[in-house]
């Protein structure tokens, strides 16, 4: 999201001690709407055996300052799924929920829409910090994370997980996060399997920065499947009302043909030069559809950044009022329907090489982050109740953090985990990196030290 929520200095002052989180038990049968399941196979999305494409919104009334779940609460859901049905999208991308409560009412009306959720299981308080990623990398980390997942997982439409939104950004630094993202995305996809659930597939959603796009891309889809990324995603504004060459999508199209997994924009809708949304026409064109799946417009509720496509006057508001964005959003979806066929895909699923450390990559090598051991109980016992959006967060937890590194297929930590990731594997693969046109990405952000990863 284009909005930077800081967490508040008095978070480190919060006594952080480890708790063992209680067991997670089955819950009871509850009535759920029937929806086909999406699944990911060679570089595309399916819906049964029909391509699914990515067509949707953003969707986080009043942005990271509010600390709200929208899927929480039946009154905001219920009114703003009326809006999603007059646009016909198929998927919304949820940044901020509260896996304390219980979203049966929300999902099933969205389910009853023919509408998918893609959720972030980070918030503004259990979240990695780029700055310092090492020390927020904890279990009572893990436990907020794998508590959203036992929430979401049990819905049909739960399309997708992210492990993280833009934490490696623009900073060259922040590259040294990278295996801690990577970590925490093979952690949610063991998760998964040790419970038990269905494989409901786990992601990255990336800045759009143009020294380190192809790294980090390739570096999240390289090395054991275990580590591996099950889709990739960028967060891209570099179509300014333009056209697709201009925009430089040619290009990007032409560097990730090949890359093995699906491949979809989790925002996109530069605001220079207005909107008329020719992103979807290409999008949903040949020129694209042999590498990417579609994408999510940035977004659904007007905030202080100017993006949203719809005026909601008070949280609580029965209606919202539609603006120029919303008519010419629905329009664009009219024109460009989901194309007919496979699109063009990939039917193998692989991964990539590796790249190598340079001045813009600061990663050397494919260990990871040892998954903490007090977290590890958590693969049998389930993460228990999670601790909502009103907990004391994990940024600052003393204990329960990763004392090694796991060597790929490895249970046992190898090493001290360093500032500058782990080391001791052979010589990765050089991964160009190639950039058409200038993208200006967003400015260092005061105070970063005390801020979590999620950028909202």
């Amino acid at each position: 999201m284009r909005f930077i929520f800081l967490v508040p200095v008095l978070s480190v002052t919060l006594g952080l001690g480890l708790e063992t989180p209680s067991s997670t038990y089955p819950e009871p049968p509850s009535k759920r709407v029937s929806i086909p399941i999406v699944t990911a196979s060679g570089n595309a999305f399916w819906q049964g055996n029909t391509r699914f494409y990515v067509r949707g919104l953003d969707y986080q009334p009043g942005g990271a300052a509010a600390m709200q779940d929208p899927l929480g609460d039946p009154i905001v859901c219920h009114r703003d799924i009326a809006e999603f049905k007059k646009l016909a999208i198929n998927t919304i991308r949820v940044y901020i929920t509260d896996n304390s409560v219980n979203h049966d009412e929300c999902m099933n009306a969205l389910a009853d829409a023919g509408i998918y959720v893609i959720l972030d299981v980070n918030n503004p308080l259990y979240s990695i910090n780029r700055a310092n990623p090492g020390p927020s990398y904890n279990t009572k980390y893990l436990q907020s994370v794998f508590a959203t997942i036992d929430e979401f997982v049990k819905y049909d439409n739960t399309l997708a997980f992210f492990s993280g939104n833009e934490v490696v950004h623009d900073l060259v630094e922040s590259t040294l996060a990278a295996p801690y993202v990577k970590a925490v995305t093979r952690d949610i996809r063991q998760y998964i399997r040790s419970r038990g659930y269905r494989a409901v597939p786990v992601g990255y959603s990336a800045a759009d920065v143009a020294q380190n796009r192809m790294q980090l891309a390739y570096y999240m889809n390289c090395g054991v499947d275990d580590e591996r990324t099950d889709f990739f995603a960028f967060n891209d504004y570099s179509w300014c009302n333009s056209d697709f060459v201009t925009a430089g999508w040619d290009q990007k199209v032409r560097n990730l043909t090949g890359y093995g997994i699906p491949i979809f924009l989790s925002e996109y809708g530069c605001l220079t030069n207005g909107r008329t949304f020719g992103e979807v026409a290409a999008l949903m064109s040949s020129k694209m559809t042999s590498v990417y799946s579609g994408g999510l417009l940035y977004e659904y509720s007007m905030e202080a950044n100017g993006y949203g496509i719809v005026k909601i006057p008070t949280p609580k508001s029965p209606t919202v009022q539609e603006l120029e964005g919303f008519s010419r959003y629905a329009q664009a979806l009219v024109v460009n329907p989901a194309p007919p066929g496979d699109g063009g895909f990939t039917s193998t699923t692989h991964s990539v090489p590796c790249p190598t450390k340079d001045a813009n990559w600061l990663v050397y090598g494919t260990h990871l982050p040892a998954m903490p051991e007090q977290a590890k109980h958590m693969m049998v016992h389930g993460a228990g109740p999670g601790p909502g959006l009103k907990g004391k967060g994990s940024q600052y937890a003393v204990d329960g953090t990763s004392t090694g590194v796991k060597s790929p297929r490895s249970a046992t930590a190898t090493a001290t985990v360093s500032a500058t990731t782990s080391s001791g594997l052979a010589s990765p693969v050089k991964v160009g990196n190639v950039e058409k046109a200038p993208i200006v990405v967003g400015a260092l952000v005061l105070g970063m030290s005390l801020g979590g990863t999620l950028l909202l």
